[in-house]
């Protein structure tokens, strides 16, 4: 067993840091960003990590500045033997050389694949069947690193990327023990990644304007890779309009032009728009400043007919 020190910020982060925790691995200390004011009344908000090492009474650090003489002094005191990163921030040389066994991060991707910051929003977005998880061991240049290990499961045809997350969470956090269990018994083998290299920049508002000249099916994977953060999102009479979820209905196309309603049935909840080929139902949406809601609530308050017309502002 191995002395860990562990790095992380969000939600993410925590079923990785418990699942070390509860092993046989000694966790001598936890890094995350310092807190954050958040919310109208600006109030003082811990990340998750942070909560939860509270929670395990473990040491804690939170340095604004990585490459700080005195944080850098302070974890080499703990003596830890690795460290373990998932979902933190860019590592300065000086801190991932410092532990004698390296230090290996989770990430939420079949690495090469996917490298950067939303990997798990992107593999939805362009369709993707499969995806993952992967350790690696950290190198200069960001998700480079050796394969430790790798683990793949299928992509759902219906799921968002905040399901995909906590399914990845847990997923990736049994992955990471195995991970440092094989590393600790000196029996980790890790290979250079190989095949091609795609990228998973940081989402940008502008990513969530969705044109509806596009086919019905891509509209749809940004719709689900956005859901629930930032969300995917149009304009009806000038207003702002998030979409959550929709369904494929018609593949064939229709005379409408892209983006005009086609059918409304207030009972079932249908909203069936047209998109650049085939068409959508929309079933879970957010109208400007109100609460996320099924058609069939939204269709209550807001009524649509045949030819109403989504798009820009």
């Amino acid at each position: 067993m191995m002395k860990t020190l562990f790095m992380g910020t969000p939600a993410f982060a925590v079923p990785s840091l418990t699942s070390i925790y509860e092993s046989g691995h000694e966790v001598v200390g936890v890094v995350t960003v310092p807190d954050k004011r958040v919310g109208r009344g600006l109030k003082i908000k811990p990340s998750p990590v942070k909560q939860k090492a509270l929670e395990f009474d473990l040491p804690l650090f939170q340095p604004v500045d990585l490459g700080d003489s005195e944080f850098i002094r302070g974890i080499r005191r703990l003596n830890p033997e690795v460290f373990v990163v998932v979902a933190f921030r860019i590592l300065p040389p000086e801190v991932f050389e410092l532990p004698p066994k390296g230090t290996i991060n989770l990430h939420s991707s079949l690495l090469p694949k996917y490298r950067g910051a939303a990997p798990i929003n992107w593999a939805i977005i362009n369709g993707e069947k499969e995806t993952g998880v992967t350790t690696i061991l950290i190198q200069q240049k960001v998700d480079t690193g050796d394969i430790v290990l790798q683990k793949r499961v299928p992509l759902g045809d219906d799921e968002t990327a905040g399901e995909l997350h906590d399914k990845l969470a847990n997923l990736g956090a049994e992955l990471l023990l195995r991970s440092l269990n094989l590393m600790a018994a000196g029996n980790a083998s890790p290979k250079i990644q190989t095949g091609e290299a795609t990228k998973a920049p940081k989402l940008t508002k502008e990513l969530g304007h969705i044109n509806w000249h596009a086919p019905s099916e891509e509209i749809r994977n940004l719709i689900r890779g956005l859901n629930p953060y930032p969300g995917a999102y149009t304009f009806l009479n000038g207003k702002l309009l998030k979409l959550f979820r929709t369904e494929l209905t018609n593949k064939s196309g229709n005379p409408s032009p892209p983006g005009e309603i086609i059918r409304v049935d207030p009972k079932s909840g249908l909203i069936e728009i047209t998109t650049g080929s085939g068409n959508l139902q929309i079933t879970e949406l957010q109208p400007e400043g109100k609460r996320r809601m099924t058609a069939t609530e939204y269709l209550k308050g807001y009524p649509l007919k045949a030819g109403d017309k989504f798009g820009q502002k």
